[in-house]
């Protein structure tokens, strides 16, 4: 990981995404301070605001919180799964970084999303078409980048299957067919297929038994030194987020509380809902 203060691959400012219609007390009357992402002039929900930080070359950024907390907003924001309600976002290695890529055009915006960044959903269905074969999911991928020779498709479908311990005789079958564990592994396939420098995990265990949990997080991890990807991992479970990550952020409410170390957060949090998760998992 390579980190100094200008070295950033993503850059993230002030992102809010405010459900409803709000007015402009909105942000202001809701919060961890509040408990509540609901306001009470308006109704209108804050998903979640003002979130800032930087990710650097390398590192892996840990988002925590509970359900609601608005970390899986902050990752769909991103990926352009939903449209943001303020801020920006930059991405190096889109215009060098200076460009705000979620103001961009559709056209655009897909091709950030097919070159650059790769996503993996907690359920497999959002990110595989269960109308494809496995190889074919990673063949939509690769496509969508703007690679048509079939040899070379299949030969990197083949690659990555075999990399996430997916049997490669099986390149041929559709997801429906595979189990949760592996539905994921072929998932990441897909995700890491253009070689992205930015990779978001959203929940990824979550619903797998235990024993499949600590075998998609191997991989998750020797795939990540491998590669060198910088990744965004969401997680209520903070074990994940000890296993995979360098630096967490701590989401109360749609809101930052906390970010530190990892390591320093676990071993001493500071904010009393940063308390609460920790002791939760002694």
């Amino acid at each position: 990981m390579s980190r100094n203060a200008d070295n950033w691959l993503l850059r993230v400012t002030n992102l809010t995404k405010i459900y409803g219609e709000p007015n402009k007390n909105t942000v202001s009357l809701t919060g961890p301070e509040f408990n509540s992402n609901i306001c009470p002039e308006t109704d209108s929900i804050v998903a979640c605001a003002d979130i800032s930080f930087d990710l650097y070359p390398g590192e892996v950024l840990g988002i925590v919180g509970e359900s609601g907390s608005g970390k899986s907003t902050v990752v769909k924001l991103l990926y352009f799964d939903m449209e943001k309600t303020g801020g920006a976002a930059w991405l190096k290695p889109y215009a060098d970084g200076s460009i705000d890529m979620l103001s961009e055009s559709n056209q655009k915006k897909r091709f950030i999303r097919n070159n650059l960044m790769g996503m993996v959903y907690q359920n497999p269905r959002d990110g595989l078409n269960f109308n494809f074969t496995s190889g074919g999911n990673i063949a939509e991928k690769l496509i969508m980048a703007g690679n048509y020779h079939v040899g070379e498709i299949r030969g990197r479908a083949s690659d990555l299957l075999n990399k996430t311990e997916v049997p490669v005789l099986r390149m041929d079958d559709r997801p429906a067919n595979f189990s949760g564990g592996m539905q994921q592994r072929v998932q990441i396939s897909k995700a890491i297929a253009n070689n992205p420098p930015l990779l978001f995990l959203d929940e990824v265990t979550t619903g797998l038994d235990v024993s499949v949990q600590a075998k998609v997080l191997d991989l998750i991890r020797e795939l990540q030194q491998d590669l060198g990807i910088a990744m965004i991992v969401v997680s209520h479970d903070l074990s994940v987020i000890r296993m995979l990550t360098d630096r967490t952020i701590v989401m109360k409410n749609g809101r930052i509380v906390e970010s530190g170390l990892t390591d320093q957060i676990l071993q001493d949090p500071q904010h009393e809902y940063s308390q609460l998760l920790v002791s939760s998992l002694l």
